[in-house]
């Protein structure tokens, strides 16, 4: 998906409404920070609040803050919204958030950063930061309602844009799912590929031969959309990649593969010693062929995007990860991917499987930009595996409002809309 698509912004109460669906989830004590190019808004972080207040706090706070903004090369100023319940019942919000904000003003101004405008935001009322104008700005504040009421919320929740559980929620969100219990044909094959291959984790030729089953499966699932992707899925071939989740090498290597390609993949598995050397007489604990899968289009494979040159791009796992390398991901096999893994588990399941399938769901809705999708996920996937570790790595960076580098910059993005102030 290329398409880019522009949000008109008119006044803060678009901007503000905005934000909630940018991350994906209402902001609490929070800081969000948003650069602008122009009168185009940029990339946005989004921190909580300093817990002491004290200078050398404050200080590295907005050092933090203004590090992060940095990144946007192309950024000429700020907006900020700093989200508080407290000072509004006795209206000293703005004296009580003045000292912080002075200080975010004077470290953003030596960064070339200056602060456009500011505004506080309160469960019930919300207010510019900087206004004294009492018309403009009554004390306590304006009405909420006028943020989730505003203009651009209406049509960004026209466009399909929908705002989630906060991540200190402890709710569990709907994620979209197969309903029904598992198809006993697919457990049954799941176990039997489970027995066959959980000596061969550390097996180079395994992991490859698991790659390349995977790869097949993601290139068909790219050039058969829709309905099409279930009939590729036989119960043979869902319960032997429900078998290669649960191990977390071969886990990872998917998600790598089909962002970053197969080279990407198997270079880092490399690194972490997950494809030890092999004995060629060792016979495969699978074959492909009873799979009977389609023949791969080669024209269209996996890593294909990466290939400069006749030599083929490698991305580090971590780069990878948080979406800073490659500079655009191959959004067509991310997209299969997260259809594919969508087909795999039914809803309510638990276990590690599902909580595999459901963190690289989450993922992948991260990377494209959809924080609640990405957090109705990963709870989940904490709810079907108490501790899965992937899933609570993920959700800690969701939670500190990391906004994945793809997703930050235009070019990079999956169907950006990109705000412009009018």
């Amino acid at each position: 998906m290329t398409t880019k698509e522009t949000l008109s912004i008119h006044q803060p109460e678009d901007i503000l409404g905005y934000i909630p669906h940018l991350l994906g989830y209402w902001p609490e004590d929070s800081l969000v920070a948003i650069t602008m190019q122009g009168r185009l808004l940029g990339a946005a972080l989004r921190v909580d609040l300093p817990a002491r207040a004290s200078g050398p706090a404050l200080a590295d706070f907005a050092e933090h803050v203004r590090h992060y903004l940095a990144a946007d090369t192309l950024a000429d100023g700020v907006v900020l919204a700093l989200y508080t319940d407290d000072g509004w019942d006795d209206g000293m919000v703005v004296t009580r958030t003045l000292p912080l904000l002075a200080e975010l003003q004077e470290t953003l101004d030596h960064a070339d950063l200056p602060v456009r405008d500011a505004w506080l935001v309160g469960p019930e009322y919300w207010r510019g930061a900087f206004c004294a104008d009492q018309e403009c700005c009554p004390v306590p504040g304006l009405p909420i309602e006028r943020i989730r009421n505003s203009r651009l919320s209406a049509e960004m929740v026209y466009r399909g844009s929908t705002i989630g559980a906060s991540p200190r929620s402890k709710e569990l969100p709907p994620v979209p799912g197969r309903p029904g219990a598992l198809d006993p044909a697919v457990a049954e094959a799941e176990s039997d590929f489970a027995k066959r291959m959980r000596t061969s984790w550390r097996s180079g030729r395994c992991f490859d031969g698991v790659l390349e089953v995977w790869r097949q499966v993601l290139d068909d699932a790219r050039i058969r959309p829709g309905s099409e992707t279930v009939d590729l899925l036989t119960p043979r071939v869902a319960g032997f990649l429900r078998s290669t989740l649960g191990v977390p090498g071969w886990r990872d290597a998917v998600m790598i593969m089909a962002a970053a390609g197969t080279g990407s993949a198997k270079a880092g598995a490399a690194a972490f010693g997950l494809r030890s050397g092999d004995d060629d007489s060792e016979p495969l604990p699978f074959d492909a062929g009873e799979l009977a899968l389609p023949p791969a289009d080669t024209d269209k494979g996996v890593g294909k995007a990466f290939e400069a040159n006749g030599m083929l791009s490698i991305f580090a796992y971590a780069d990878v990860l948080l979406g800073v390398e490659p500079a655009i991901p191959d959004w067509g096999q991310l997209d299969a991917l997260q259809r594919v893994l969508s087909y795999l588990c039914v809803q309510g399941e638990v276990g590690e499987v599902a909580a595999a399938a459901l963190t690289l769901q989450g993922w992948i809705a991260w990377c494209k930009g959809s924080g609640s999708s990405a957090h109705a996920c990963l709870m989940r996937a904490k709810a079907a595996s108490p501790g899965y570790r992937l899933a609570e790595l993920l959700d800690e960076i969701l939670g500190q409002g990391s906004i994945c580098a793809w997703a930050s910059r235009p070019e990079s993005a999956w169907g950006t809309y990109k705000g412009s102030l009018l």
